[in-house]
C-alpha cells in the first residue's frame, strides 16, 4: 500500500478521478499534539466509519502537519509534506518525511509494518494527525535555589552564589513515529500538551542544575547566562536525550531567561566583593580618599566646637589616610619590583640569541672537515669526504658480541671483560702517561705515587 500525490500522479493512475472518501483534518490548535483524521465521502458525507481506508481515496496534509496511516495498530504510511495524496492499498508504502528529516526514516523502519495489501480492504485502518509545529509559552521556574559558580568579568575571579531562575521555553514533536509508538497509541480522543507538559517540566527541573553547571565551566557570568538560551538548549537537549529525544520523539526550541536572582547572603557579598575589587585600585581608593577628605572639611568648618577644633581632628584623619594611601603606594610598589624580578629571570632562562652582525655559535653536532668547511651531516658539503670516526676510548673494550663497553661486563650479552693489561690515570690530578700499561713510578705533575688507586681499568 502506499501514498501518491494526487496532482503529480492521478493522470498516470488508474485511480485517477476515482476517488471514493476523503480524509483530512481542521486547524490544530496550539495545545493540540494528535487527533484522528475525519472522513468525508463524495457527496460531503462525514458520518461514514473511519475505521476503514477504501483503495483510491485521498488524504490531504496541511502545513505543519503529519499523517500516520496506522493499520491494525501498526504504522503502515507516513507523510510530513503538505499537499493531497491518493492511497492505494496495491503497492509498497511511501514515505514523506517532509523537515522531519532522516530519523522519521529511521524510526519507520523499526517500528513500521512494510506490505501490500493486494488491494483487500484490511480489518481497521486509522488515519492520525500530529502537530509538528512549536509548543510555545511553556512557563519554567526552579523549586528553589541552585548554588552557580560565577565569574566575575572585571576581575576575573570565581566564587559560588545561590540563584533562581524563571524562563519560557517551547518544544516540538521531532519524531511522530516515536510518539505514537511509545507515548499515545491508538488514541480515540484529541492528545493534548496537558498531558505532557507537568511531567516534561519536572524532567527540565531535574536536568537544568547540570545545564547550567556546563555554563559556569565555560565562565559565563549570570548577565551572560541570560542571553545564553541557545546554549542552554544545547546542553538540556543532551541531558534529556535518552528518555525524550530519542524515546518519546519530544525535543526543546527554545529556553528565555526572563529573571535570574541572587537570594540577599549572595547579593550583598557579591556587592562587597565588587567594593573590594574596586578599592584594590589605587587610582580608585585615592578618588574615595580626595572626596572623603572634602566632606570632612565641610563637617569640620560647621564644627560647633569651633573650627581649629575641627581642622584638628581633620588633620589626624588626612594622617591616617596618608598612612593608608602610602600602604598602599607600597604594596603596589612591590608589587611591581616583584613582576620585574620575575620578569628578570624567565629572560635569564631563555637560551641568548647571538647579537645582531654576529656569527651564530656552530651546533652541537658540527664537525670540520680537512678542507675547512663545517659540516652537520655525514659527508662534506665541499669535498664529499665522510664525517671521520669519533677516536676510541681508550677505557673502553670491545665483547666478542661486537659492543663497545667500559665496565666489567658486557651491556648486551653479559660476558665479563677479558684479562688484559691494566691501565694507569693518576687519582690526584689526572694525569695519565704516554703509555697507559707502564706508568712512571711518581705523577710528574703532582708527584704522588702510583699504586693500585691508580688503576682505572
Amino acid at each position: 500500500m502506499g501514498l501518491f500525490r494526487a496532482l503529480g500522479s492521478a493522470a498516470k493512475s488508474t485511480l485517477a478521478d476515482q476517488w471514493l472518501e476523503m480524509f483530512y483534518c481542521e486547524t490544530l490548535d496550539t495545545e493540540t499534539i494528535v487527533v484522528r483524521g475525519k472522513k468525508r465521502d463524495r457527496s460531503g458525507n462525514n458520518k461514514g466509519n473511519d475505521n476503514i481506508i477504501s483503495n483510491g481515496s485521498r488524504i490531504v496534509v496541511n502545513e505543519g502537519q503529519c499523517a500516520l496511516i496506522v493499520d491494525q495498530g501498526k504504522i503502515s504510511e507516513v507523510c510530513a509534506e503538505a499537499g493531497e495524496y491518493i492511497y492505494d492499498a496495491s503497492t509498497e508504502p511511501s514515505i514523506f518525511c517532509g523537515s522531519l528529516g532522516k530519523g522519521i526514516k529511521d524510526s519507520f523502519k523499526a517500528f513500521g509494518r512494510r506490505f501490500a495489501a493486494g488491494g483487500e480492504i484490511p480489518k481497521e485502518q486509522r488515519v492520525y494527525y500530529f502537530n509538528t509545529k512549536e509548543f510555545y509559552d511553556k512557563p519554567f521556574g526552579t523549586n528553589g535555589l541552585i548554588p552557580y559558580q560565577m565569574t566575575d568579568i572585571a576581575t576575573k575571579k570565581s566564587f559560588t552564589v545561590n540563584i533562581r531562575c524563571r524562563a519560557m521555553y517551547s518544544y516540538r514533536l521531532a519524531d511522530p513515529i516515536l510518539f505514537y509508538t511509545n507515548v499515545c497509541g491508538n488514541i480515540t480522543e484529541d492528545y493534548t500538551t496537558e498531558k505532557i507538559d507537568k511531567v516534561f517540566k519536572s524532567n527540565i527541573q531535574g536536568k537544568f542544575q547540570k545545564a547550567i553547571s556546563a555554563m559556569s565551566m565555560k565562565g559565563y557570568d549570570l548577565m551572560q547566562l541570560t542571553g545564553a538560551g541557545d546554549e542552554v538548549v544545547e546542553e538540556l537537549n543532551k541531558q534529556l536525550a535518552e528518555e525524550w529525544v530519542n524515546r518519546r520523539g519530544i525535543e526543546l526550541v527554545t529556553f528565555n531567561f526572563e529573571t535570574i536572582d541572587m537570594d540577599p547572603a549572595s547579593q550583598a557579598r557579591f556587592n562587597k566583593f565588587q567594593e573590594y575589587a574596586a578599592m584594590s585600585d589605587p587610582n580608585i581608593s585615592l578618588g574615595m580618599m580626595a572626596q572623603a577628605q572634602a566632606e570632612a572639611m565641610k563637617t569640620a568648618a560647621g564644627n560647633k566646637g569651633g573650627a581649629m577644633m575641627g581642622f584638628a581632628g581633620l588633620n589626624m584623619a588626612a594622617g591616617v589616610g596618608g598612612n593608608m594611601m602610602a600602604g598602599m603606594a607600597q604594596a603596589q610598589q612591590n608589587n611591581m619590583m616583584m613582576n620585574q624580578q620575575m620578569q628578570q629571570m624567565q629572560q635569564a632562562q631563555q637560551p641568548q640569541q647571538p647579537m645582531g652582525g654576529g656569527a651564530a655559535a656552530p651546533a652541537a653536532d658540527s664537525w670540520t672537515c680537512e678542507c675547512g668547511t663545517t659540516n652537520t651531516g655525514k659527508f662534506c658539503l665541499e669535498c664529499g669526504k665522510p664525517k671521520p670516526a669519533p677516536a676510541a676510548d681508550p677505557f673502553s673494550w670491545k665483547c666478542e658480541c661486537g659492543a663497545s663497553n667500559k665496565g666489567k661486563f658486557c651491556q648486551e650479552c653479559g660476558k665479563p671483560k677479558p684479562a688484559g693489561a691494566k691501565v694507569y690515570k693518576c687519582d690526584k690530578c689526572g694525569w695519565e702517561p704516554a703509555d697507559k700499561s707502564n706508568p712512571p713510578k711518581f705523577c710528574p705533575q703532582c708527584g704522588d705515587r702510583f699504586d693500585d688507586n691508580d688503576i682505572v681499568q
